[in-house]
């Protein structure tokens, strides 16, 4: 899901959906809302109790206009601040950037849903960082991939 760019220019979300199909995605449902708070939430609510993970790509920065991680906390139920830990610490391999990012991890019921930058680049290495935890976090979200205490 983007933001203001508008969908017919969200090279973000191409880059994404191209690396998860890469990777065996059987599917990727692809949304676009404009700016603000209320507008975020609204679609991520909208998508969320349907996917295994909701990416958004936007609006994770200090400009004026960047509510996503504001709009993502108003529908989690949980956060996973490791995650955007995690996707903070990978980007800053490749710019310091992405020290600016306010972006957030959550999960809502069973879906994952992460804040990725708007940027080409930002966006598709958090994506490649990600996708070998996906299925794990996906298992663990559907009740299994528990460890025994023993373990």
């Amino acid at each position: 899901m983007s933001d203001s760019r508008g969908p017919e220019r969200d090279l973000s979300g191409n880059a994404i959906e191209e690396i998860l199909r890469e990777h065996g995605a059987e599917s990727v449902l692809r949304g676009w809302c404009r700016d603000g708070v209320e507008e975020v939430a609204s679609a991520i609510q909208s998508l969320a109790d349907d996917v295994d993970v909701l990416l958004t790509t936007g609006g994770t920065g200090l400009a004026p206009r960047d509510h996503t991680p504001e709009a993502t906390l108003r529908v989690v139920d949980r956060l996973a601040p490791g995650l955007a830990e995690f996707l903070r610490m990978n980007g800053a391999n490749e710019t310091p950037f992405s020290w600016l990012s306010r972006g957030v991890a959550g999960i809502r019921g069973r879906t994952l849903i992460l804040n990725l930058p708007g940027s080409v680049n930002g966006a598709a290495s958090g994506t490649r960082a990600l996708v070998p935890l996906i299925s794990h976090i996906v298992e663990q979200l559907r009740g299994g991939g528990q460890h025994d205490a023993n373990d």
